[in-house]
């Protein structure tokens, strides 16, 4: 008896990849127990990312390319493509994943075998960071959801992310009904899980880490350690970058008038924010990082 695998559409967005790109298309292609697809959305490289690609896998018919055309300046439009352009009626799960990471084995089946066994609609996981000189340090991420933390943060790295088809092709509707809107938001991930948690998908985050996350001098995000790193989050903070992301997130989710604290959010002030302490311990997962955001809100840096 032939066992039939689940079908998985891995949605890859690449830029000026050739450095790093093979490790990872490798470790997609030796995934078990599972069929993939991978969909590779090009952001005008300049190192010929697709040509490098296209020499070495020039077999695999489970490597799709879509067309290049404009320039996306970013990986949040390139992933917003992609949920957009690419057919996932044929396929069981959607997943995502960076040009640079290394994938463990067993990423793939043990979040479907959890979605299934869990009776959930996405899943993401913590990572185990690691640095060309040799450090690795687990990324946390697996705190308890709380209340409305989708509001305010990712569920983790959205490489890690695995959505039933259902949900996926939700998500699909609502970027292309809201493209101009959605194109907004910078960060993918952050939106996918705000999506998806704000319209009762379940969503699990898995502390087991199920991948490697490679940080390098180019990450668009990144795992958020060492002190440059910490200095560069708090000039986002400092700037209003995190809170003009959150009112965009609101605003696409057409949720100005749904929660009392979305006021104090998008009218800044400082008894807005006074009020907006109420539901701080709301807002993130991490104890400590609810300690700090009530602290930024309290000082009226948020």
């Amino acid at each position: 008896m032939i066992e039939v695998y689940k079908k998985i559409a891995v949605l890859l967005a690449s830029y000026n990849g050739v450095k790093y790109i093979k490790e990872q298309i490798d470790s997609i292609l030796n995934q078990k127990e599972v069929d993939v697809t991978i969909f590779i959305s090009d952001d005008l490289s300049t190192d010929k990312t697709i040509e490098y690609l296209q020499d070495i896998y020039k077999d695999f018919k489970n490597i799709v390319y879509l067309p290049s055309g404009s320039k996306f300046g970013g990986a949040g439009k390139n992933f917003f493509r992609l949920i957009r352009d690419v057919d996932f009626s044929s396929f069981d799960f959607i997943s995502f994943v960076d040009q640079d990471d290394i994938w463990y084995e067993d990423k793939l089946i043990r979040a479907i075998k959890t979605i299934e066994d869990k009776q959930l609609d996405a899943y993401s996981s913590n990572v185990l960071a690691f640095w060309e000189d040799g450090k690795e340090m687990i990324i946390n991420k697996s705190s308890l959801q709380a209340r409305y933390d989708y509001l305010f943060e990712a569920a983790g790295p959205g490489c890690t992310y695995v959505l039933k088809k259902d949900l996926a092709i939700s998500l699909q509707k609502f970027i292309c009904e809201n493209w101009e809107d959605v194109n907004k938001v910078e960060l993918h991930d952050w939106f996918i899980y705000a999506f998806a948690r704000e319209n009762n998908y379940k969503w699990h985050i898995d502390e087991k880490p199920s991948m490697r996350y490679r940080q390098h001098t180019s990450n668009q995000v990144g795992a958020n350690d060492g002190l440059k790193a910490k200095l560069k989050r708090l000039k986002k903070v400092f700037s209003s970058w995190y809170r003009e992301e959150i009112i965009k997130i609101i605003k696409v989710l057409r949720l100005e008038n749904k929660y009392k604290f979305s006021k104090y959010i998008l009218n800044k002030s400082y008894i807005n924010n006074l009020l907006l302490l109420k539901y701080s311990f709301e807002f993130r997962r991490n104890k400590k990082e609810k300690l700090f955001l009530s602290l930024l809100i309290l000082l009226g840096v948020f």
